[in-house]
């Protein structure tokens, strides 16, 4: 008998687990608002040099004619955001006049900024332009990197040092908001960057405990549905994100406004109930019977909780007590034939899907619309994207979605590629349609790789918020070095 044969008997998809699901996908709702922060927080205003010197007083009276002799244009007839004249060029104010390259230096008094858009961002703040531009994107690339050191650390956490799911999550939730708080306080920089990472270390610890847990209180057949809701809230994220950015325009008040939530979601999420299936297998038996008990209580099956004892509820776990290994490694998903070939098959899966989603979904300011329409665009064309590939998952198979998608994508960007640029509109319906396919093919590579993988690796490797129910649950992993891989549902 499996724990789920048990969940079932509860009230399988009850009160108890719709209000539980709710109530750890909303917080990565907000999560998803800072993978996309830096659309907003580090977008790049309309820009150009300050004068080499204070204007005189007949050029006070026309500020054009100012920018004009002191700024050059570029071939579009708007002024250069990297270079001025060394002295002002009065000459260019007359028609069919020209100065040449020489007369020209950089922007050694700092930037005029257009603060219409945006009244300020962490570019106008510290000048991320021209040749620090790069920094910008060093920033986000700090913050991934957080995400990454993050799924290595929460990602052992609950198993190696048994410290369940719960705990993890309440301090990822608490991590966040204050390094998130602090992000949007210190005013140098470097210190913004050491927050960001600290900051993106949340994200794996929040989504790999949250569905986990959400997972392990889910019979076997709310679990495609599980998946399609954590996809779902991402895309709920995008949208509140444009709300807010929309209505919150400071960077640092914006900063805030994402992050101080998340001392509400910690304060409620410590009340919530461990997952009983992880307390079974660290042999902590009578505080899950309890946590049964309260669950059979929600869902109306209080007399079945009420008969429920420790044998009979360690019973439903004994198939998966013989394949726990007493300790494992990353070594493993490279141990043997057939979990090498899955493993470097989906290494290669989750870096497209990831490369070309987040290039799609962080240069926003590219396609030359509103960057809060394109956020709001790119949101709601990703929810009947994954209705469709929900609906696929279930009748089709995993592996025949994740592909298509992928190559619906991947058509979708190459074709981006010899569209003009003028034509704003169609590079952006593209992009939109090419984003939705990766969302898509997202969920459903997380509950793949999940049932692909060996229960007792998954959390490990990051792996954990992917767990998903079928055959390949129970398997060891000596059981799939040894015979072929066979695709779950």
């Amino acid at each position: 008998m499996a724990f789920t044969d048990l969940l079932d008997a509860l009230g399988g998809m009850g009160r108890f687990q719709l209000i539980y699901t709710t109530l750890l996908l909303l917080p990565c709702s907000l999560l998803a608002c800072h993978n996309f922060l830096q659309n907003f927080t580090a977008a790049v205003p309309r820009h150009h040099c300050r004068g080499p010197a204070k204007p005189t007083a007949a050029a006070t009276n026309s500020s054009g004619a100012w920018l004009r002799a002191t700024v050059p244009l570029d071939q579009f007839g708007v002024p250069e955001p990297c270079q001025r004249f060394t002295e002002p060029q009065w000459a260019l104010l007359s028609p069919n006049t020209s100065v040449g390259r020489e007369a020209m230096e950089s922007c050694k008094d700092g930037w005029v900024y257009d603060h219409s858009v945006f009244p300020s961002t962490i570019v106008t703040e510290w000048n991320l332009v021209c040749e620090a531009r790069t920094l910008r994107d060093l920033a986000q690339t700090i913050y991934m990197a957080g995400v990454l050191l993050g799924a290595a650390v929460f990602g052992s956490l609950a198993d190696r040092f048994r410290l369940g799911r719960k705990a993890p999550l309440v301090w990822s939730y608490l991590q966040l908001a204050v390094s998130g708080a602090a992000t949007a306080y210190f005013s140098s920089f470097g210190a913004y960057c050491v927050f960001r990472f600290l900051t993106g270390m949340t994200f794996s610890g929040i989504i790999l405990n949250s569905f986990s847990l959400v997972v392990e209180w889910m019979p076997t057949r709310g679990r495609t549905a599980a998946g399609a809701l954590l996809g779902f809230s991402f895309t709920l994220g995008q949208l509140i994100l444009a709300g807010v950015a929309y209505l919150i325009r400071p960077w640092r008040w914006l900063q805030f406004a994402v992050s101080v939530p998340f001392l509400i979601f910690s304060l409620y999420s410590w009340w919530l109930p461990e997952s009983s299936r992880w307390l079974l297998l660290h042999g902590k038996s009578q505080l899950a019977m309890r946590n049964l008990q309260k669950v059979a209580a929600m869902n109306g099956r209080k007399e079945e909780g009420d008969r429920l004892t420790q044998e009979v509820v360690s019973s439903y776990v004994q198939s998966e007590f013989t394949s726990v290994r007493t300790s494992s490694s990353v070594l493993d998903l490279f141990r043997t034939p057939a979990i090498r070939k899955v493993t470097c098959c989906l290494m290669v899966v989750w870096f497209s899907n990831s490369m070309a989603y987040y290039g799609l979904a962080m240069g926003l300011q590219k396609f030359g619309f509103s960057v809060y329409l394109v956020q709001v665009l790119f949101g709601v064309i990703d929810i009947p994207a994954m209705l469709v590939a929900t609906a696929t998952m279930i009748y089709v198979g995993r592996r025949a979605t994740v592909a298509s998608f992928l190559i619906l994508a991947g058509l979708m960007v190459i074709a981006n590629m010899f569209v003009p640029e003028d034509m704003q509109a169609l590079r952006t319906a593209q992009a939109a349609l090419g984003k939705g396919c990766l969302a898509s093919s997202f969920i459903c590579v997380y509950l793949f790789t999940g049932e692909l993988y060996p229960t007792e690796i998954r959390a490990r490797e990051g792996l954990s918020k992917k767990e998903a129910g079928g055959k390949g649950e129970e398997i060891s992993l000596q059981q799939l070095g040894a015979s072929p891989l066979i695709e779950t549902i």
